[in-house]
């Protein structure tokens, strides 16, 4: 039996779970993966500065601002000064950010649930080990 394709393999299931979700255009109320991301970071830090999101998201300053800009636009976030440091901006949910935190969480817990089935914790453990090595990849 030959090794598994892994990143074939990989690449195929990104492909079907973006087409899952295309699949559900009325749960993401219009919001990309992106703000999804930023959504869930700001619902467990509930005022937290552009930077420090950055650095959690892995992504560009720049590109946290360009998103939050958006997000503010379609009302999902509020910008604010930073009390201490004038030159930092701090990003917190509206309360329509809360909502589409909410229903994009439910789907997302769909998925995994759908994701999950048959495996056992020790199997999923596995998995999710490797897909963090993986993800290591670009620091290589």
């Amino acid at each position: 039996m030959s090794a598994p394709r892994f990143g074939f393999l990989l690449n195929r299931a990104q492909r079907a779970l973006q087409r899952w979700v295309e699949t559900r255009p009325h749960a993401w109320e219009g919001i990309s993966s992106a703000q999804v991301g930023l959504l869930f970071f700001l619902e467990s830090r509930r005022d937290a500065k552009i930077g420090e999101i950055a650095e959690a998201l892995r992504v560009a300053p720049a590109a946290v601002t360009n998103l939050s800009k958006r997000m503010q636009a379609a009302g999902l976030i509020e910008r604010a000064n930073d009390d201490s440091d004038g030159r930092a901006t701090r990003l917190r949910l509206t309360a329509d950010g809360e909502r589409a935190s909410r229903q994009s969480r439910r789907l997302l817990d769909e998925m995994n649930n759908h994701l999950k089935a048959g495996f056992t914790e020790a199997e999923l453990a596995v998995v999710a080990r490797w897909l963090e090595q993986a993800a290591t990849l670009a620091g290589d």
